[in-house]
């Protein structure tokens, strides 16, 4: 399955299909003719897929270096920056050159970056091996770093030139992080469509759900592809996609990025954010069981058993705070979202969340 999305010169496809990694060569020299590929990868995913990958730009006549990161969160910061921009320099990648980030979220993310800002910028492309980042993180152009203040408060909109997809690299996720990325896919079902929520919530577990996995990283994707076409810079709809991201990035943070993912934080956000909103008359009555009973079904947490009040001081710093004034996403019921004007004090008297 081919998408594209449409952004004019910063157009891009978006290539998903089981067993897709082995054809990595001929659809990167789809959209680069030059020579030269850097692979960024982590010490978890390098070793399953980076041979695979190698072999493939290899035989499309490809020149191929690599370099591999520590796993996890902390390695999204700026310290993993000048790493990255050595192993570039090492490697002689001029503009003409090309980055793949083969990864998460983090290398996606982190690479992305790096691309971005290299050489004032050289072309990427993206191959995500989570379910979070094949659904989500890897199509949009956000690109970004965190810093100890905040999460991805460093950042820039840059455009990989391909995402390629393939559904077969979760077969060696470890249950936790097939249940973070559950945690975005919810959210799609919850901002944008209904039927995709009542699909999730008809299903008992993951595994019940496998077989129409790739549908539902489709349609998860071309939600995105829509919204982001409609709104490329984060200006409007396009903050839909935040949905309970104003109180997972704090919680995330307050931990260190140590304890939830940012998928379970996620779920925590939607969930709590739902509640207060129906508490305010502000979201159809029984959304919010509705988003437990669907977190409960993938193993995610509905609570980060923190006071409100330890995490609005990160929630003051959120990007979606403008002069004072936050935007919320919030639901009408269901796979309708909306904005919702207004500032921290939205919070006060939530308690426990």
């Amino acid at each position: 399955m081919k998408l594209t999305v449409d952004l004019g010169p910063n157009s891009y496809p978006i290539h998903i299909e089981n067993g897709i990694l082995a054809k990595t060569g001929e659809l990167v020299s789809e959209v680069f003719s030059g020579k030269k590929i850097m692979i960024v990868s982590d010490d978890n995913v390098f070793p399953l897929y980076g041979e695979i990958i190698t072999k493939a730009l290899s035989d499309s006549g490809f020149e191929c270096h690599s370099f591999v990161l520590p796993h996890g969160e902390p390695t999204k910061s700026f310290q993993s920056l000048p790493k990255i921009y050595e192993a570039l320099i090492n490697a002689k990648l001029t503009r003409s050159d090309l980055l793949i980030a083969l990864g998460g979220g983090v290398i996606g993310d982190l690479a992305g970056f790096a691309a971005s800002s290299y050489l004032r910028g050289i072309k990427f492309v993206q191959i995500p091996t989570s379910l979070l980042a094949q659904v989500d993180s890897s199509v949009g152009g956000k690109v970004a770093v965190d810093l100890p203040q905040g999460k991805n408060l460093v950042g820039a909109f840059y455009h990989p030139k391909a995402v390629i997809i393939d559904p077969d690299v979760l077969n060696t996720l470890p249950d936790h992080f097939i249940s973070d990325g559950m945690g975005e896919v919810i959210k799609y079902g919850c901002i944008k469509d209904k039927e995709l929520f009542e699909l999730l919530c008809r299903h008992t577990s993951f595994d019940d759900l496998k077989p129409k996995l790739t549908q539902i990283i489709a349609r998860c994707v071309d939600i995105k592809r829509i919204v982001v076409e409609a709104d490329q810079f984060d200006l409007g709809e396009r903050i839909l996609l935040n949905f309970g991201h104003t109180l997972a990035h704090t919680i995330e943070q307050h931990f260190n990025y140590e304890r939830e993912s940012h998928g379970e934080a996620v779920g925590i956000g939607m969930y709590q954010i739902t509640k207060i909103a129906e508490e305010k008359g502000l979201t159809t009555s029984g959304c919010a069981e509705q988003i437990k009973k669907a977190l409960e079904i993938y193993k995610l947490p509905d609570n980060s058993n923190l006071p409100i009040d330890v995490l609005t001081d990160a929630i003051s710093l959120d990007k979606k705070n403008l002069n004072n004034h936050l935007n919320v996403v919030l639901l009408h019921d269901i796979g309708d979202s909306y904005v919702y004007p207004t500032d921290v004090s939205f919070f006060d008297g939530a308690g426990i969340v």
